[in-house]
Protein backbone atom coordinates (compact mmCIF):
# COMPACT_ATOMS: atom_id res chain seq x y z
CA UNK A 1 0.00 0.00 0.00
CA UNK A 2 1.70 3.13 -1.19
CA UNK A 3 0.23 5.47 1.44
CA UNK A 4 1.13 3.28 4.43
CA UNK A 5 4.08 4.51 6.53
CA UNK A 6 6.33 1.57 7.35
CA UNK A 7 8.46 2.09 10.45
CA UNK A 8 11.50 -0.01 9.57
CA UNK A 9 14.43 1.93 10.99
CA UNK A 10 14.68 -0.74 13.73
CA UNK A 11 15.79 -3.34 11.19
CA UNK A 12 19.45 -2.50 11.77
CA UNK A 13 18.99 -3.35 15.46
CA UNK A 14 18.09 -6.87 14.42
CA UNK A 15 20.84 -7.22 11.84
CA UNK A 16 23.60 -6.07 14.19
CA UNK A 17 22.80 -9.02 16.47
CA UNK A 18 23.39 -11.54 13.70
CA UNK A 19 26.75 -13.08 12.73
CA UNK A 20 28.86 -10.79 10.56
CA UNK A 21 28.57 -12.81 7.34
CA UNK A 22 24.75 -12.65 7.56
CA UNK A 23 24.66 -9.00 8.60
CA UNK A 24 26.94 -7.97 5.74
CA UNK A 25 24.73 -9.65 3.15
CA UNK A 26 21.46 -8.18 4.41
CA UNK A 27 22.62 -4.62 5.10
CA UNK A 28 23.38 -4.10 1.41
CA UNK A 29 20.57 -6.29 0.08
CA UNK A 30 18.43 -4.57 -2.58
CA UNK A 31 15.26 -6.19 -1.18
CA UNK A 32 15.97 -5.45 2.47
CA UNK A 33 12.67 -3.63 3.05
CA UNK A 34 10.76 -6.76 2.02
CA UNK A 35 12.53 -8.99 4.56
CA UNK A 36 10.16 -11.12 6.65
CA UNK A 37 12.42 -13.48 8.61
CA UNK A 38 15.89 -15.01 8.84
CA UNK A 39 16.38 -18.71 9.60
CA UNK A 40 19.55 -20.04 11.22
CA UNK A 41 19.70 -23.82 11.68
CA UNK A 42 22.77 -25.69 12.88
CA UNK A 43 24.70 -27.28 10.02
CA UNK A 44 22.70 -25.53 7.32
CA UNK A 45 23.14 -22.41 5.23
CA UNK A 46 21.40 -19.28 6.62
CA UNK A 47 18.22 -18.47 4.77
CA UNK A 48 16.12 -15.31 4.42
CA UNK A 49 12.45 -15.13 3.55
CA UNK A 50 11.32 -12.05 1.64
CA UNK A 51 7.81 -11.19 0.51
CA UNK A 52 9.02 -12.17 -2.97
CA UNK A 53 10.47 -15.54 -1.96
CA UNK A 54 13.36 -17.28 -0.19
CA UNK A 55 17.09 -17.19 -0.77
CA UNK A 56 20.30 -18.37 0.90
CA UNK A 57 22.46 -15.67 2.49
CA UNK A 58 25.82 -17.43 2.48
CA UNK A 59 27.68 -20.58 1.48
CA UNK A 60 28.90 -20.91 5.07
CA UNK A 61 27.08 -23.39 7.31
CA UNK A 62 25.69 -22.23 10.66
CA UNK A 63 27.82 -23.36 13.62
CA UNK A 64 27.20 -23.52 17.36
CA UNK A 65 29.26 -20.33 17.70
CA UNK A 66 27.01 -18.47 15.23
CA UNK A 67 23.86 -19.38 17.16
CA UNK A 68 25.53 -18.54 20.48
CA UNK A 69 26.62 -15.16 19.10
CA UNK A 70 22.99 -14.13 18.50
CA UNK A 71 21.54 -15.72 21.65
CA UNK A 72 23.92 -13.76 23.90
CA UNK A 73 22.87 -10.43 22.35
CA UNK A 74 19.09 -10.68 22.78
CA UNK A 75 16.77 -11.01 25.76
CA UNK A 76 16.24 -14.31 27.57
CA UNK A 77 13.89 -16.83 26.01
CA UNK A 78 10.54 -17.21 27.73
CA UNK A 79 8.73 -20.48 28.41
CA UNK A 80 7.28 -20.35 24.88
CA UNK A 81 10.84 -20.17 23.43
CA UNK A 82 10.49 -16.59 22.24
CA UNK A 83 12.76 -13.62 22.84
CA UNK A 84 13.12 -10.06 21.58
CA UNK A 85 15.39 -7.07 21.22
CA UNK A 86 15.00 -4.09 23.53
CA UNK A 87 12.66 -1.32 22.26
CA UNK A 88 11.92 -3.11 18.98
CA UNK A 89 9.15 -5.31 17.58
CA UNK A 90 11.44 -8.06 16.33
CA UNK A 91 10.85 -11.62 17.56
CA UNK A 92 13.40 -14.39 17.83
CA UNK A 93 12.09 -17.94 18.32
CA UNK A 94 14.36 -20.88 19.08
CA UNK A 95 14.39 -24.60 18.36
CA UNK A 96 15.97 -26.87 20.97
CA UNK A 97 17.41 -30.35 20.83
CA UNK A 98 16.62 -33.15 23.31
CA UNK A 99 19.15 -31.71 25.77
CA UNK A 100 17.37 -28.29 25.59
CA UNK A 101 20.30 -26.74 23.74
CA UNK A 102 19.35 -24.18 21.10
CA UNK A 103 20.17 -25.48 17.61
CA UNK A 104 17.95 -23.24 15.48
CA UNK A 105 16.69 -19.65 15.39
CA UNK A 106 13.88 -17.94 13.50
CA UNK A 107 14.39 -14.17 13.52
CA UNK A 108 11.12 -12.49 12.60
CA UNK A 109 11.17 -8.85 11.48
CA UNK A 110 8.64 -6.72 13.36
CA UNK A 111 7.31 -3.53 11.79
CA UNK A 112 4.72 -1.02 12.90
CA UNK A 113 2.70 -0.13 9.82
CA UNK A 114 0.40 2.87 9.87
CA UNK A 115 -2.64 2.81 7.59
CA UNK A 116 -3.20 -0.95 7.48
CA UNK A 117 -6.69 -0.77 8.96
CA UNK A 118 -8.18 1.99 6.81
CA UNK A 119 -10.31 -0.67 5.17
CA UNK A 120 -12.13 -1.41 8.48
CA UNK A 121 -12.16 2.04 10.08
CA UNK A 122 -15.97 2.07 10.14
CA UNK A 123 -16.02 -1.22 12.06
CA UNK A 124 -13.82 0.23 14.80
CA UNK A 125 -16.15 3.18 15.20
CA UNK A 126 -19.08 0.80 15.74
CA UNK A 127 -17.68 -0.16 19.14
CA UNK A 128 -18.36 -3.86 18.56
CA UNK A 129 -15.93 -6.62 19.51
CA UNK A 130 -13.82 -7.79 16.56
CA UNK A 131 -12.23 -11.20 16.00
CA UNK A 132 -9.48 -11.44 13.37
CA UNK A 133 -8.76 -14.80 11.74
CA UNK A 134 -5.94 -15.79 9.45
CA UNK A 135 -3.12 -18.22 8.94
CA UNK A 136 0.20 -17.67 10.79
CA UNK A 137 2.39 -14.95 9.32
CA UNK A 138 -0.35 -13.15 7.40
CA UNK A 139 -0.15 -10.00 9.56
CA UNK A 140 -2.75 -10.35 12.33
CA UNK A 141 -0.45 -8.95 15.02
CA UNK A 142 0.44 -5.94 12.86
CA UNK A 143 -3.27 -5.27 12.35
CA UNK A 144 -4.25 -5.36 16.03
CA UNK A 145 -1.24 -3.19 16.94
CA UNK A 146 -2.53 -0.54 14.56
CA UNK A 147 -6.08 -1.01 15.89
CA UNK A 148 -4.81 -0.40 19.44
CA UNK A 149 -3.10 2.81 18.29
CA UNK A 150 -6.19 4.11 16.47
CA UNK A 151 -8.53 3.33 19.37
CA UNK A 152 -6.25 4.85 22.01
CA UNK A 153 -5.02 7.93 20.14
CA UNK A 154 -7.60 8.95 17.58
CA UNK A 155 -10.73 7.62 19.32
CA UNK A 156 -9.36 8.37 22.82
CA UNK A 157 -10.43 5.09 24.37
CA UNK A 158 -8.88 3.42 27.39
CA UNK A 159 -7.11 0.49 25.73
CA UNK A 160 -5.16 -2.29 27.41
CA UNK A 161 -3.11 -4.80 25.43
CA UNK A 162 -2.52 -8.30 26.78
CA UNK A 163 0.93 -8.83 25.32
CA UNK A 164 1.78 -12.47 26.00
CA UNK A 165 4.88 -12.76 23.82
CA UNK A 166 5.72 -9.04 23.64
CA UNK A 167 4.95 -9.08 19.92
CA UNK A 168 2.46 -6.22 20.03
CA UNK A 169 4.38 -3.72 22.17
CA UNK A 170 7.93 -4.97 21.81
CA UNK A 171 10.40 -6.66 24.15
CA UNK A 172 10.92 -3.90 26.70
CA UNK A 173 9.35 -2.51 29.85
CA UNK A 174 8.69 0.64 27.83
CA UNK A 175 6.32 -0.33 24.98
CA UNK A 176 6.97 0.54 21.35
CA UNK A 177 5.35 3.78 20.18
CA UNK A 178 3.49 1.82 17.52
CA UNK A 179 0.75 1.04 20.07
CA UNK A 180 -0.03 4.75 20.63
CA UNK A 181 -1.44 5.61 24.06
CA UNK A 182 -2.60 2.07 24.76
CA UNK A 183 -1.33 0.48 27.97
CA UNK A 184 0.39 -2.87 27.83
CA UNK A 185 0.24 -5.74 30.34
CA UNK A 186 2.96 -8.35 29.90
CA UNK A 187 2.37 -12.03 30.68
CA UNK A 188 4.99 -13.92 32.64
CA UNK A 189 3.96 -17.35 31.37
CA UNK A 190 1.87 -18.21 28.32
CA UNK A 191 -0.49 -20.39 30.34
CA UNK A 192 -1.39 -17.38 32.52
CA UNK A 193 -2.79 -15.27 29.66
CA UNK A 194 -6.42 -15.88 30.68
CA UNK A 195 -5.68 -14.66 34.23
CA UNK A 196 -4.07 -11.45 32.99
CA UNK A 197 -7.07 -10.88 30.71
CA UNK A 198 -9.40 -10.91 33.72
CA UNK A 199 -6.97 -8.87 35.83
CA UNK A 200 -6.89 -6.14 33.18
CA UNK A 201 -10.67 -5.71 33.37
CA UNK A 202 -10.97 -5.98 37.14
CA UNK A 203 -8.06 -3.67 38.04
CA UNK A 204 -7.65 -1.11 35.25
CA UNK A 205 -11.16 -0.40 33.89
CA UNK A 206 -10.41 -0.48 30.15
CA UNK A 207 -12.96 0.32 27.47
CA UNK A 208 -11.15 -2.01 25.05
CA UNK A 209 -9.00 -5.09 25.61
CA UNK A 210 -6.68 -6.25 22.82
CA UNK A 211 -5.55 -9.90 22.84
CA UNK A 212 -3.28 -11.69 20.40
CA UNK A 213 -3.55 -15.41 19.68
CA UNK A 214 -6.49 -16.69 21.70
CA UNK A 215 -5.74 -20.39 21.66
CA UNK A 216 -7.04 -22.22 24.74
CA UNK A 217 -10.41 -23.00 26.25
CA UNK A 218 -9.63 -20.89 29.33
CA UNK A 219 -8.73 -17.91 27.14
CA UNK A 220 -11.94 -18.32 25.16
CA UNK A 221 -13.92 -18.43 28.42
CA UNK A 222 -12.13 -15.31 29.69
CA UNK A 223 -12.95 -13.53 26.42
CA UNK A 224 -16.63 -14.40 26.85
CA UNK A 225 -16.59 -13.15 30.45
CA UNK A 226 -14.97 -9.87 29.40
CA UNK A 227 -17.55 -9.38 26.65
CA UNK A 228 -20.37 -9.94 29.14
CA UNK A 229 -18.95 -7.12 31.26
CA UNK A 230 -19.52 -4.71 28.37
CA UNK A 231 -15.87 -4.30 27.39
CA UNK A 232 -14.97 -4.17 23.69
CA UNK A 233 -12.68 -6.99 22.62
CA UNK A 234 -10.22 -7.03 19.74
CA UNK A 235 -8.58 -10.43 19.38
CA UNK A 236 -6.88 -12.77 16.95
CA UNK A 237 -6.87 -16.52 16.57
CA UNK A 238 -5.52 -19.02 14.07
CA UNK A 239 -7.94 -20.26 11.44
CA UNK A 240 -8.79 -19.20 7.92
CA UNK A 241 -12.53 -18.73 8.41
CA UNK A 242 -15.49 -19.08 10.77
CA UNK A 243 -15.89 -22.71 9.71
CA UNK A 244 -12.59 -23.49 11.41
CA UNK A 245 -13.90 -22.16 14.73
CA UNK A 246 -17.15 -24.11 14.45
CA UNK A 247 -15.14 -27.31 14.10
CA UNK A 248 -12.74 -26.39 16.93
CA UNK A 249 -14.31 -27.38 20.27
CA UNK A 250 -11.61 -25.43 22.15
CA UNK A 251 -12.41 -22.09 20.51
CA UNK A 252 -16.06 -22.47 19.47
CA UNK A 253 -17.09 -20.56 22.60
CA UNK A 254 -15.78 -17.39 20.90
CA UNK A 255 -18.67 -17.64 18.44
CA UNK A 256 -21.32 -18.82 20.90
CA UNK A 257 -20.45 -22.49 21.27
CA UNK A 258 -21.89 -25.36 19.26
CA UNK A 259 -24.16 -28.12 20.54
CA UNK A 260 -26.21 -30.99 19.14
CA UNK A 261 -29.97 -30.59 19.45
CA UNK A 262 -32.55 -33.33 18.88
CA UNK A 263 -35.72 -32.13 17.17
CA UNK A 264 -39.14 -33.65 17.25
CA UNK A 265 -40.34 -35.46 14.15
CA UNK A 266 -42.67 -32.59 13.23
CA UNK A 267 -40.01 -29.93 13.72
CA UNK A 268 -37.44 -31.87 11.71
CA UNK A 269 -39.96 -32.30 8.89
CA UNK A 270 -40.87 -28.60 8.98
CA UNK A 271 -37.21 -27.58 8.75
CA UNK A 272 -36.39 -30.27 6.22
CA UNK A 273 -33.48 -31.55 8.30
CA UNK A 274 -32.52 -34.61 10.26
CA UNK A 275 -33.63 -34.91 13.88
CA UNK A 276 -30.12 -34.34 15.26
CA UNK A 277 -28.71 -30.96 14.22
CA UNK A 278 -26.07 -28.48 15.33
CA UNK A 279 -27.09 -25.16 16.86
CA UNK A 280 -25.38 -22.22 18.51
CA UNK A 281 -25.55 -22.35 22.32
CA UNK A 282 -25.22 -18.66 23.24
CA UNK A 283 -24.43 -15.20 21.91
CA UNK A 284 -20.93 -14.88 20.40
CA UNK A 285 -18.26 -13.06 22.38
CA UNK A 286 -17.37 -11.21 19.16
CA UNK A 287 -19.98 -9.45 17.04
CA UNK A 288 -17.71 -8.95 14.01
CA UNK A 289 -15.30 -11.41 12.41
CA UNK A 290 -12.63 -10.55 9.85
CA UNK A 291 -10.99 -13.24 7.74
CA UNK A 292 -7.58 -12.07 6.45
CA UNK A 293 -7.30 -13.75 3.05
CA UNK A 294 -4.29 -11.64 2.06
CA UNK A 295 -2.83 -8.24 2.95
CA UNK A 296 -5.20 -6.56 0.51
CA UNK A 297 -8.23 -8.88 0.59
CA UNK A 298 -10.41 -9.26 3.70
CA UNK A 299 -13.71 -11.06 4.25
CA UNK A 300 -15.99 -9.32 6.76
CA UNK A 301 -18.80 -10.90 8.79
CA UNK A 302 -20.61 -7.90 10.27
CA UNK A 303 -23.02 -10.13 12.19
CA UNK A 304 -21.23 -13.22 13.53
CA UNK A 305 -24.38 -14.52 15.18
CA UNK A 306 -26.27 -14.50 11.89
CA UNK A 307 -23.34 -15.96 9.94
CA UNK A 308 -22.93 -18.87 12.35
CA UNK A 309 -26.65 -19.66 12.29
CA UNK A 310 -26.66 -19.68 8.49
CA UNK A 311 -23.61 -21.91 8.34
CA UNK A 312 -25.16 -24.40 10.73
CA UNK A 313 -28.64 -24.48 9.24
CA UNK A 314 -28.34 -23.68 5.57
CA UNK A 315 -24.72 -24.57 4.81
CA UNK A 316 -23.82 -21.17 3.41
CA UNK A 317 -23.45 -17.57 4.45
CA UNK A 318 -22.87 -14.21 2.81
CA UNK A 319 -19.56 -12.46 3.43
CA UNK A 320 -18.55 -8.92 2.62
CA UNK A 321 -15.33 -8.71 0.63
CA UNK A 322 -13.17 -5.62 1.03
CA UNK A 323 -10.22 -5.25 -1.29
CA UNK A 324 -7.61 -2.51 -1.41
CA UNK A 325 -6.17 -1.70 -4.81
CA UNK A 326 -2.75 -0.08 -5.45
CA UNK A 327 -4.39 3.32 -5.95
CA UNK A 328 -5.75 2.97 -2.36
CA UNK A 329 -9.35 2.63 -3.58
CA UNK A 330 -11.40 0.18 -1.50
CA UNK A 331 -13.78 -2.08 -3.37
CA UNK A 332 -16.62 -3.72 -1.41
CA UNK A 333 -18.69 -6.63 -2.70
CA UNK A 334 -20.69 -9.53 -1.33
CA UNK A 335 -20.24 -13.23 -2.03
CA UNK A 336 -21.93 -16.46 -1.09
CA UNK A 337 -19.55 -18.76 0.81
CA UNK A 338 -20.13 -22.50 0.75
CA UNK A 339 -19.80 -24.28 4.06
CA UNK A 340 -17.71 -27.41 4.46
CA UNK A 341 -19.66 -28.65 7.45
CA UNK A 342 -21.40 -31.61 5.82
CA UNK A 343 -19.26 -34.07 7.73
CA UNK A 344 -20.52 -32.59 10.99
CA UNK A 345 -24.25 -32.97 10.57
CA UNK A 346 -24.92 -34.88 7.36
CA UNK A 347 -24.39 -38.55 6.76
CA UNK A 348 -23.78 -37.88 3.11
CA UNK A 349 -20.17 -37.49 2.05
CA UNK A 350 -18.81 -35.20 -0.60
CA UNK A 351 -15.60 -36.53 -2.07
CA UNK A 352 -13.52 -33.52 -3.10
CA UNK A 353 -10.19 -34.39 -4.63
CA UNK A 354 -8.53 -34.67 -8.02
CA UNK A 355 -10.82 -37.55 -9.01
CA UNK A 356 -14.04 -35.87 -7.95
CA UNK A 357 -15.70 -32.50 -7.61
CA UNK A 358 -13.25 -29.58 -7.32
CA UNK A 359 -13.88 -26.57 -5.08
CA UNK A 360 -11.87 -23.67 -3.77
CA UNK A 361 -11.14 -23.35 -0.06
CA UNK A 362 -14.16 -22.50 2.08
CA UNK A 363 -13.03 -18.90 2.56
CA UNK A 364 -12.92 -18.30 -1.19
CA UNK A 365 -15.68 -17.69 -3.65
CA UNK A 366 -17.42 -20.91 -4.72
CA UNK A 367 -16.84 -22.16 -8.23
CA UNK A 368 -18.60 -24.95 -10.05
CA UNK A 369 -17.26 -27.42 -12.56
CA UNK A 370 -20.73 -27.60 -14.10
CA UNK A 371 -21.41 -25.09 -16.84
CA UNK A 372 -24.46 -24.21 -18.89
CA UNK A 373 -28.09 -23.60 -18.03
CA UNK A 374 -29.05 -27.28 -17.89
CA UNK A 375 -27.20 -29.77 -15.70
CA UNK A 376 -27.26 -33.35 -16.98
CA UNK A 377 -27.12 -35.90 -14.15
CA UNK A 378 -26.07 -39.51 -14.54
CA UNK A 379 -27.29 -41.67 -11.66
CA UNK A 380 -25.29 -44.71 -10.63
CA UNK A 381 -27.41 -47.32 -8.79
CA UNK A 382 -29.72 -44.64 -7.41
CA UNK A 383 -33.33 -44.56 -8.51
CA UNK A 384 -33.88 -41.88 -11.18
CA UNK A 385 -37.34 -41.35 -9.68
CA UNK A 386 -35.72 -40.26 -6.42
CA UNK A 387 -33.61 -37.70 -8.27
CA UNK A 388 -36.68 -36.51 -10.21
CA UNK A 389 -38.54 -36.01 -6.92
CA UNK A 390 -35.73 -33.83 -5.60
CA UNK A 391 -35.63 -31.85 -8.86
CA UNK A 392 -39.36 -31.20 -8.72
CA UNK A 393 -39.14 -29.94 -5.14
CA UNK A 394 -36.15 -27.68 -5.72
CA UNK A 395 -37.36 -26.42 -9.11
CA UNK A 396 -33.81 -26.70 -10.44
CA UNK A 397 -32.49 -26.98 -13.99
CA UNK A 398 -31.41 -30.60 -13.64
CA UNK A 399 -32.06 -33.29 -16.25
CA UNK A 400 -31.56 -37.05 -15.87
CA UNK A 401 -29.46 -38.62 -18.61
CA UNK A 402 -28.75 -42.27 -19.35
CA UNK A 403 -25.68 -41.41 -21.41
CA UNK A 404 -22.72 -40.94 -19.07
CA UNK A 405 -20.73 -39.28 -21.86
CA UNK A 406 -23.19 -36.36 -21.85
CA UNK A 407 -23.31 -36.00 -18.06
CA UNK A 408 -22.18 -32.87 -16.22
CA UNK A 409 -22.55 -34.63 -12.89
CA UNK A 410 -22.54 -38.19 -11.48
CA UNK A 411 -24.45 -39.14 -8.33
CA UNK A 412 -24.18 -42.55 -6.73
CA UNK A 413 -24.07 -44.54 -3.52
CA UNK A 414 -20.76 -44.74 -1.72
CA UNK A 415 -20.69 -48.54 -1.33
CA UNK A 416 -21.09 -49.03 -5.09
CA UNK A 417 -18.95 -46.19 -6.40
CA UNK A 418 -15.95 -47.22 -4.32
CA UNK A 419 -15.86 -50.54 -6.13
CA UNK A 420 -16.14 -49.09 -9.64
CA UNK A 421 -12.60 -48.07 -10.53
CA UNK A 422 -13.47 -47.84 -14.22
CA UNK A 423 -16.20 -45.27 -13.59
CA UNK A 424 -13.95 -43.14 -11.40
CA UNK A 425 -11.20 -43.22 -14.01
CA UNK A 426 -13.64 -42.17 -16.73
CA UNK A 427 -14.94 -39.30 -14.59
CA UNK A 428 -11.41 -38.11 -13.97
CA UNK A 429 -10.52 -38.15 -17.66
CA UNK A 430 -13.69 -36.25 -18.58
CA UNK A 431 -13.48 -33.94 -15.56
CA UNK A 432 -16.97 -34.92 -14.40
CA UNK A 433 -17.60 -34.30 -10.66
CA UNK A 434 -18.88 -37.26 -8.62
CA UNK A 435 -21.21 -36.68 -5.67
CA UNK A 436 -21.40 -39.55 -3.21
CA UNK A 437 -24.13 -40.30 -0.65
CA UNK A 438 -24.11 -42.97 2.03
CA UNK A 439 -27.85 -43.48 1.68
CA UNK A 440 -30.38 -42.68 -1.01
CA UNK A 441 -32.73 -40.20 0.68
CA UNK A 442 -34.46 -37.07 -0.58
CA UNK A 443 -32.71 -34.97 2.05
CA UNK A 444 -29.19 -36.11 1.20
CA UNK A 445 -29.65 -35.83 -2.54
CA UNK A 446 -31.14 -32.34 -2.13
CA UNK A 447 -28.14 -31.25 -0.08
CA UNK A 448 -25.70 -32.59 -2.65
CA UNK A 449 -27.48 -30.92 -5.55
CA UNK A 450 -27.58 -27.65 -3.65
CA UNK A 451 -23.80 -27.36 -4.06
CA UNK A 452 -24.12 -26.91 -7.83
CA UNK A 453 -26.65 -24.10 -7.59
Amino acid sequence: MSNCIIIDEDLDKLLENLPFFINETLVNHSNKNQLIEIVMDLGRRPEARFSTGREYLSQKLISWQDIDYTVKRISKFSTDNRAGIERTLHRISCIRNRQSLINGLTCRVGRAIFGTICVIRDLLESGHSILILGKPGIGKTTIIREIARILSEEMEKRVIIIDTSNEIGGDSDIPHYGIGRARRMQVQKTELQHQIMMEAVENHMPETVVIDEIGTELEALAARTIAEKGVQLVGTTHGNCLNNLIKNPTLSDLIGGIQYVTLSDDEAKRRGTQKSILERKAYPAFQIAIEINSQTLWTIHENVQNSIDLLLRENYTFGQIRQIYPNQKIHVKYKRTQSDLYSLFLTSTLISNSNYCKFNDSNQEKTSTVTGKKVLIYTYLISPNLIKEVISKTESNFIITKDIKKANLIIGLKKYLKQNVKLKKFAQQKNIPIFIANRATVYQIAKLLQITL
